[in-house]
């Protein structure tokens, strides 16, 4: 499973930089997340054989010295309780500011694993510059550049050594379903109906990280983990900035996951946030499942359900193929459907598609729709096969695969879909020099 590391400081100290660079450089996919307080970026750096997730909490704005403290207190409780390492950077051209002081106040309360980054140091002689942060009582200092990349690498050593071991759930092999979304879409009621029928029928697992807890569920000839994305219960200390607390929450639920139960809320209807969940679902290639939660408060005439679910489909384009459930977890109605879907996308995401039928249903697409010409050169596609892959991956060999373009591969996936039953579940489709 991943840890995640939060990069944190006052304005223009690096952070984004730094952020870039790990990531970039590290050939990682770096995930944009709009629609939260001040836009937020993730991304995930491979170092050493060890994964890990990156959050830039981004810069601090304030008129007034007790609204920058008041900013600064906020991001900071929130970095402390959802990563497993904190990266306080501070710049070596500026020396210690009052600002500076306030966060490492509050990382030393925190008991917090913190490395003290000292950004800029991209002279021999800043390093001596440096040596003042010492007096922050953070213990040893890091100095680097994040702009030419001086010192990252002795950093990213540092941090894969500081992060705690990936702990295990228990030995037996389950499916994992996380339950996530925005703040107060009723995840933690819809966690509570699933499970709190009888005690008897839940074993709790400990075990694993801090703030996810792995519940196994036996009843109804079912058997698998949920993941519930715990503390959500803390939301009140983190007012205007919800939204990122929810995003740091959902990242390690997916990443934990084989399936995810991604929760809206009816009244609210499909929002930008949501949104942001589900891509971060599809480029972790985990199964979803779209659950409309408080349908009861709907009112309803013939068709409000195939209108509300059009609304969604639309938006979620061009990823349609995907469950939509109408529950409620206050009157418990279609939580057996909920659970029925759930280890169904499982089993789907499992499946195995022999290769001679899969060359069968897709070089007759290419017979009907040939990929387009490019220069005079005709593109031919002579053989596919599935990969071995946790998710469902297809490779198709051919003689240009670097002509292929998206529209193609859209159809080609489409194909996929018609003939084999991928419901739920994400696909990648490579072409390769045959």
């Amino acid at each position: 499973m991943s840890n995640i590391i939060a990069i944190i400081g006052r304005p223009n100290v690096g952070k984004s930089t730094l952020f870039n660079r790990l990531t970039e450089s590290r050939k990682a996919i770096v995930d944009e997340i709009s629609g939260v307080t001040r836009d937020r970026h993730y991304g995930i750096v491979e170092w050493n054989g060890k994964k890990f997730t990156v959050i830039d909490t981004g810069g601090y704005i304030s008129k007034s010295d007790d609204v920058f403290e008041e900013e600064i207190k906020k991001q900071v409780i929130i970095a402390i309780e959802e990563s497993d390492l904190i990266l306080f950077l501070v710049d070596v051209e500026t020396g210690i500011t009052g600002p500076d002081e306030v966060l490492a106040k509050l990382l030393r309360k925190s008991n917090k694993k913190t490395l003290l980054v000292v950004n800029k140091v991209d002279q021999y002689n800043r390093q001596y510059d440096a040596n003042i942060f010492y007096k922050l009582g953070l213990g040893d200092i890091y100095s680097i550049s994040s702009l030419n990349g001086s010192g990252t690498g002795d950093l990213l050593d540092k941090v894969v050594e500081s992060l705690p071991g990936a702990s295990h759930v228990e030995e037996v092999s389950l499916p994992r379903f996380a339950i996530v979304g925005r703040p107060n879409v009723g995840k933690s009621l819809l966690i509570n109906a699933l499970l709190g029928e009888e005690r008897n029928i839940v074993t709790p697992v400990s075990g694993t990280t801090r703030d996810t807890v792995y519940t196994r569920y036996k009843k109804f000839n079912h058997d698998f983990f949920l993941v519930d994305t715990a503390g959500l219960r803390k939301k009140g200390k983190v007012k205007e900035n919800l939204e990122f607390y929810s995003v740091m929450r959902s990242i390690k639920a997916i990443e934990n996951s084989d399936v995810c139960l991604l929760l809206i809320d009816a009244v609210q209807g499909f929002e930008a946030q949501d949104q942001n969940i589900l891509y971060l679902i599809l480029r972790n290639r985990k199964g979803v499942v779209i659950l409309v939660n408080k349908w009861d408060l709907i009112e309803k005439e013939t068709s409000t359900a195939k209108q509300f679910e059009r609304n969604i489909r639309n938006k979620i384009a061009p990823f349609q193929d995907v469950p939509i459930i109408f529950t409620s977890a206050l009157t418990k109605i279609r939580l057996h459907k909920v659970l029925d879907t759930a280890i169904k996308v499982y089993n789907i995401r499992l499946k195995k598609i022999p290769t001679s039928r899969l060359n069968e249903v897709l070089l007759e697409a290419v017979k009907t729709y040939h990929p387009p010409s490019v220069r005079g050169k005709e593109i031919k596609i002579k053989y596919a096969t599935q990969l071995p892959t946790l998710a469902p991956s297809f490779v198709l060999f051919c003689n240009y695969p670097q002509h292929i373009k998206d529209p193609y591969r859209r159809y080609l996936e489409n194909k996929i879909r018609e003939n084999f039953n991928f419901t739920g579940v994400p696909i990648q489709i490579f072409f390769r020099k045959k």
